[in-house]
């Protein structure tokens, strides 16, 4: 895997010795920041379900000023802490060991300038984010990535084949 754009161009990260992680695929993370592109510059930038970090970190490449990592699994904690060092990004990340949707319920409105999250498939956790976020919108703005087959009632979705990326506006 390797980032994107931006001052990491082309940089390699590993991904976490994990069968259970799925990557989010190159051609729909290039489509994901081109439409976020315009709420890069200096953000508060929180990655949720993080595994190795790759979203917070494209992120971070584009122009984001900070970046908190949510995660549970030991494998990816471990994973996104070397990409982490890889990069030289460590003065500008924080990594929460933890459950990603107990993390977004004890945030205050508007924490973050921009949210972004993979949760695992068809496990119901992209609609309970989507439920979290519409009784307190913790970030200006939350990108949830999840199957093209699961209906999640955000402000716009789009479809890449198999997968889709539902927005969410604070307000």
């Amino acid at each position: 895997m390797r980032i994107i754009a931006g001052a990491y161009k082309g940089r390699r990260i590993r991904s976490p010795a994990d069968p259970r992680v799925r990557p989010t695929p190159e051609r729909v993370r290039e489509a994901w920041f081109s439409i976020l592109s315009p709420q890069l510059h200096e953000a508060r930038v929180l990655d949720l379900f993080a595994g190795s970090g790759v979203l917070g970190l494209e992120a971070l490449s584009r122009g984001a000023a900070s970046a908190d990592f949510v995660e549970l699994s030991a494998a990816s904690i471990k994973a996104l802490t070397r990409n982490v060092d890889t990069l030289g990004a460590g003065d500008r990340v924080r990594v929460h060991r933890g459950d990603a949707l107990r993390f977004a319920e004890r945030l205050h409105d508007v924490t973050f300038d921009l949210a972004l999250a993979d949760p695992p498939f068809g496990t119901g956790q992209a609609e309970r984010l989507c439920a979290i976020f519409r009784a307190r919108p913790f970030a200006r703005l939350l990108s949830i990535e999840h199957s093209a087959k699961t209906a999640v009632a955000g402000d716009e979705t789009r479809r890449y084949g198999d997968v889709a990326l539902t927005f969410f506006h604070d307000s």
